[in-house]
């Protein structure tokens, strides 16, 4: 079951310039920042409503996201469905012939487990499943 979009992530050069516009112009509030070293990410985080907008800063030109920015530049990266059952979601994904990224999914640290759909199976839109620990 789909319960909601978690997040929209965003691939900035730099996040203070980002942030200028999320936040100053915007008027979005920062909940937190954090560091991510096993994505190579630097992430912060901007509520809207029971979503968030992610402002994703790679800190390495080698890893998945600094290679996208290099090839596709600065803008959206992917969009978050919070979802009841990630197992359920992609046994469902994959009757329907949807191709996956992840074959199983990755766990982070505080027990979210996650995995992408493949862009080719969503309209060019890389989609990542999220199920947030219970």
């Amino acid at each position: 079951m789909i319960k909601r979009i978690n997040h929209i992530a965003i691939v900035v050069e730099d996040l203070d310039s980002a942030l200028a516009f999320w936040r100053d112009a915007m008027g979005l509030p920062v909940a937190k920042t954090e560091e991510n070293p096993g994505e190579n990410v630097d992430i912060a985080f901007l509520p809207v409503g029971e979503s968030e907008i992610e402002l994703l800063k790679p800190t390495d030109t080698e890893s998945g996201i600094g290679k996208y920015l290099a090839k596709k530049g600065q803008g959206m990266h992917h969009m978050c469905i919070e979802v009841e059952d990630i197992d359920a979601t992609m046994q469902r994904l994959a009757a329907h012939g949807v191709q996956m990224i992840n074959d199983v999914p990755r766990v982070r640290e505080e027990g979210t487990r996650y995995a992408f759909v493949h862009p080719k199976s969503a309209g060019g839109v890389l989609v990542e499943l999220y199920e947030l620990p219970k």
